[in-house]
């Protein structure tokens, strides 16, 4: 895996893309300059790494547009030292700009191939997360409560166990809608059984699936 000088100007010029689209936390766009996204592309498709657009990364699944990686990680305030739980670890990238920014990673995949490949590739990368398989709806109840909550795919509804592991205090950050249109949400736990729900407009996800892990 090579990052050479001509990976790195071509980051630096999508992040200068995604500041003019509206993205100004520098902790966010200082992790996106440091990430290499072409890490997580197969060799083959490389020159659509520093594109702002999703890919197709199997399992019918995509690695999100930067843009949007940008958008819900600015929506999670992410402070170093932050417990913070991935929904949807898909290639891995967003869990990588969580932990560039300080955070403390646990992350699901219910997709097996995904999930093998995101565990031998994310220790390569040296980033220390740990990655499970299962139902993303259920969430981690065994490692909560969670700072932050973070689901990469498009969900009809809140799960209300994600809701239930999420601090007083916390911040759970998913695209919620029934269709192939999701709007972006924010819910910051204020009390045991209190929240405040934001939204944030209209975003496009692979669904995220119910019930059980797949092979």
């Amino acid at each position: 895996m090579i990052d050479s000088y001509k990976h790195q100007g071509l980051r630096k010029l999508l992040v200068e893309n995604i500041r003019a689209k509206g993205i100004h936390d520098s902790d966010v766009l200082k992790a996106m300059e440091t990430v290499p996204r072409h890490f997580f592309f197969d060799s083959s498709f490389l020159k659509y790494a520093y594109e702002d657009k999703p890919f197709p990364i199997g399992a019918g699944q995509t690695i999100s547009q930067p843009y949007t990686v940008a958008f819900q990680t600015e929506l999670l305030h992410i402070k170093k030292g932050d417990k913070v739980l991935e929904i949807g670890t898909g290639s891995g990238y967003q869990a990588c700009i969580l932990a560039e920014m300080g955070a403390k990673v646990f992350t699901i995949e219910r997709q097996r191939s995904l999930f093998n490949n995101a565990v031998k590739f994310l220790p390569a990368l040296g980033y220390t997360i740990k990655v499970f398989y299962g139902d993303g709806y259920k969430g981690l109840p065994a490692f909560a409560p969670f700072d932050k909550i973070l689901v990469t795919a498009g969900a009809p509804y809140i799960p209300e166990p994600l809701a239930e592991q999420l601090k007083i205090g916390g911040i759970l950050v998913i695209p919620v809608g029934a269709s192939d249109v999701q709007i972006m949400t924010t819910v910051t736990k204020t009390g045991e059984k209190e929240s405040i729900k934001r939204e944030h407009g209209s975003f496009r996800f692979v669904p995220l699936l119910e019930d059980k892990a797949a092979d």
